[in-house]
């Protein structure tokens, strides 16, 4: 565990730039409801439900420990670490069909691969086709969210990527100066860049990161043995994420409070991200998180970039279709509805279903075992049955 936190908190602090904060102008009263549904915040009322057990108290203090190790890191401009700087911030650990899919739930029976969670470094099954994953982070979030699932993996015998998207985490660019997707998720791509000739990676998306890891699955198909989406943007080709949501009748109604827009280049210009109000972040995207992972986000969390969002998606069947696609639902999802999820998973079947009982939108801090059991599970599934 400590190496993970020591992985999340390497790089320099981010750049600070100034932005102008405009709720809704009447040029662009279009897009209120609309591109605020993508990052939709409830302000119904929701009861946290913590699972008592002394593994999740130690994962709950790693989670304070990391975000005093990064408001630290903020205040010394990362001078006072003792860790080596890269502007790549991607963080290294040591260590389809169309037709039909099946489901699994994470209530169910003791799968093969629960006895990870007590052998560490054991892959139950040796003849994994790739034991390297890349985690994805989803829109606000950064590398830093994975901390728990990082942990988890690596002690299973997994080498681990999550990296920072450009003007996200602690990665030193302005959110927004960022003008399409490819700029975006150029820090992932540059991960594919430099694989050996035959490596492969299992990909490993979240919330927004859904679109991000599509758009590299159609560039980098024979790098990627199976792609998992886990509550994210699973578009269809000729889709944006703001098409994908402002498609769904009665979706509407979950959002109680507007976004607020930045436009850095001026209220009569498009806007260039979005900004979280981190006082709903308890109601809407954390419900069933600890006190401590909540903390954690609010001061780590950053503008979503807003040209990434409106972008439209070509996907092509034999690069993006070809890679398997898992999908894992969060079923007590505030921010992203277990209905918003099924028509995506309807509109776009994948290889298989997943299911989180019980999980908010922040499965890596809500439900981080069941996450991971999952994660292992896919990772087991053979290519030839696919």
């Amino acid at each position: 565990m400590g190496n993970a936190l020591v992985c999340i908190s390497t790089e320099g602090a981010r750049e600070k730039s100034s932005k102008h904060e405009v709720n809704h102008p009447p040029l662009l009263a279009s897009f209120k409801g609309r591109a605020g549904l993508l990052f939709s915040l409830s302000s119904s009322e929701n009861k946290r439900k913590k699972k008592a057990g002394k593994f999740d108290g130690q994962l709950d203090e790693q989670a304070l420990a990391a975000a005093l190790l990064f408001n630290h890191h903020q205040g010394n401009n990362g001078n006072s670490l003792p860790f080596p700087r890269s502007k790549s911030v991607v963080y290294p650990s040591s260590g389809s069909k169309k037709d039909g899919f099946t489901r699994s739930s994470s209530s169910r029976q003791q799968s093969r691969s629960d006895s990870l969670l007590t052998r560490p470094g054991q892959l139950v099954n040796q003849d994994l086709e790739t034991n390297r994953v890349v985690l994805v982070h989803g829109g606000g979030f950064g590398a830093w969210c994975w901390y728990k699932t990082i942990s988890l993996l690596v002690k299973a015998g997994f080498k681990v990527d999550a990296v920072d998207l450009t003007g996200s985490g602690i990665h030193y660019s302005d959110t927004n100066a960022i003008r399409n997707l490819a700029e975006y998720v150029k820090p992932l791509s540059d991960i594919f860049y430099k694989l050996g000739e035959g490596e492969k990676v299992i990909l490993v998306g979240h919330d927004f990161g859904g679109a991000c890891i599509s758009y590299v699955m159609e560039l980098f198909p024979s790098k990627i043995a199976k792609a998992v989406f886990i509550a994210a943007t699973m578009l269809s080709s000729g889709q944006s994420a703001l098409d994908l949501i402002s498609q769904q009748t009665g979706f509407s109604e979950l959002v109680r409070q507007p976004q607020t827009f930045i436009y850095a280049n001026g209220k009569h210009s498009p806007p260039t991200a979005i900004d979280i109000d981190k006082t709903l972040l308890r109601d809407s995207w954390f419900n069933q998180s600890s006190t401590k992972d909540v903390a954690l986000a609010s001061v780590s969390m950053r503008p979503i970039p807003f040209a990434p969002v409106v972008e439209k998606l070509f996907l092509s069947s034999n690069n993006y279709g070809s890679i398997p696609r898992f999908y894992i639902k969060t079923q007590g999802d505030c921010a992203m509805p277990a209905s918003l999820q099924e028509s995506m998973i309807n509109s776009n079947p994948p290889t298989q279903v997943f299911e989180l009982k019980g999980s908010d939108h922040a499965p890596f801090f809500s439900k981080p075992q069941a996450l991971h059991r999952i994660l292992v599970e896919i990772s087991q599934v053979p290519s030839k049955h696919i």
